[in-house]
């Protein structure tokens, strides 16, 4: 058999050119689990700043424990998907568990966020909806409604970040639409900015609109008890939908979710292809993301310590010299510029032994690049006094602070 080289050739100039550009992605390998500190190859000990394991599960013994339990319990999974084999009674356990935490009636799961919310957009949507996103929305959200446009001939429109204006007025210019659907995340995952949630639900209830939040950097973060967007606003239940994931502060594995009405999730079992033609969850997964809501629910100090630590962090790199997004979340994202200049610094930072990633163009417009540091409940105030000289070490190299 002979293998297509010029297919191999046109990948590999793609890659000499992302080395060229220096936003070539590099793997680096931990040999530990997912914790404030890691072992990471080749470089031993690392302090974690770029994980989205927020409340510091990821490790948690209950969390771990529980897994063993649900591979020892089910097997390693279902061999086929739900419908044709049959699912696992963890995954209606589950299910209910997370629809009663960020409270809707019901919540169907799916083997990613990414799933789910191509699963939910692509489905729902019908000929003659409009769908219009915040400008600053997830990679997963942008693609469902490219998606969701292709499959059913939907429109789909784009409003400015944050600006409420903007969103009326794209209502307004689809008023002759059957349904019209927002789509907003909770937490912006470069920003760190929080939704204006209670604005527009009230732009919702004026236009007779509908509206999604993807809340996967809030479930667990947000609100006194960590249920997400709502909590924080103090709107539980009046979400029509909401998506999230279990692999950020819900242990960390993996999986996703949508929640809302008892008839959506029962719509989507019919439905939605990336429901109908997956596996289920891996029971494991399932069982693990269960404890951590268990913890979650049992633990809200976990949440507080998690707010004390931002807030220390916050003070802390601001007093070094540096200009972090203002915000109250745990993405806490240091503008240095050019792209180049965001991945010089992280691998920097990393040399310095504090992981922290770099992002920029077309991750992030142009001049606006950045290093996005992500607090957990687990860093104590010695990880984090650490975080900052190393950033405060290597600043005055790059000439960004005195």
């Amino acid at each position: 058999m002979t293998l297509n080289k010029d297919f191999s050739a046109s990948l590999q100039t793609i890659i000499d050119q992302l080395k060229a550009d220096k936003v070539y992605k590099r793997l680096n390998h931990l040999d530990s689990p997912q914790a404030a500190r890691v072992k990471m190859e080749v470089r031993g000990d690392v302090l974690i700043l770029s994980s989205n394991n927020y409340l510091g599960l990821a490790d948690e013994p209950s969390v771990v424990q529980a897994g063993i339990d649900g591979l020892k319990r089910y097997g390693a999974g279902t061999a086929s998907v739900r419908f044709i084999c049959g699912t696992f009674t963890i995954h209606r356990e589950l299910e209910d568990r997370l629809a009663k935490f960020v409270g809707t009636e019901a919540s169907l799961s799916f083997v990613s966020a990414w799933n789910a919310n191509e699963g939910l957009t692509a489905t729902v949507a019908q000929e003659g909806d409009f769908i219009v996103s915040d400008a600053l929305n997830h990679a997963s959200i942008i693609d469902s409604m490219r998606l969701a446009k292709a499959i059913s001939k939907c429109t789909t429109a784009v409003f400015k970040h944050g600006d409420m204006d903007d969103l009326r007025a794209k209502l307004a210019e689809a008023k002759g639409a059957k349904r019209r659907i927002i789509w907003t995340d909770g937490i912006f995952s470069m920003e760190g900015a929080i939704a204006k949630l209670p604005d527009i639900l009230q732009i919702a209830r004026d236009t007779n609109s509908i509206v999604a939040v993807d809340d996967s950097h809030a479930t667990g973060v947000l609100g006194k008890n960590g249920r997400g967007t709502p909590e924080h606003f103090g709107v539980v239940g009046e979400v029509d939908i909401i998506t999230s994931t279990l692999g950020k502060a819900l242990g960390g594995a993996a999986g996703g979710f949508v929640a809302g009405p008892g008839v959506l999730a029962d719509y989507l079992t019919q439905r939605s292809r990336p429901q109908l033609f997956s596996n289920a969850l891996p029971p494991t997964v399932a069982m693990s993301a269960l404890a951590a809501v268990d913890f979650v629910e049992k633990h809200p100090e976990r949440v507080e310590q998690l707010r004390q630590n931002t807030k220390y962090f916050r003070e802390q790199i601001t007093e070094a010299g540096f200009k972090p997004i203002p915000g109250d979340t745990p993405i806490v994202p240091i503008i240095v510029g050019e792209t180049a200049a965001a991945i010089q610094m992280s691998d920097m930072l990393l040399d310095q032994g504090v992981f922290v990633t770099g992002f920029g163009f077309p991750v992030v417009p142009h001049g606006t690049a950045r290093v996005r540091c992500q607090i957990s409940a687990a860093h104590t105030r010695d990880d984090l006094d650490q975080a900052v000289r190393v950033f405060k070490k290597v600043g005055a190299t790059l000439g960004i602070v005195r």
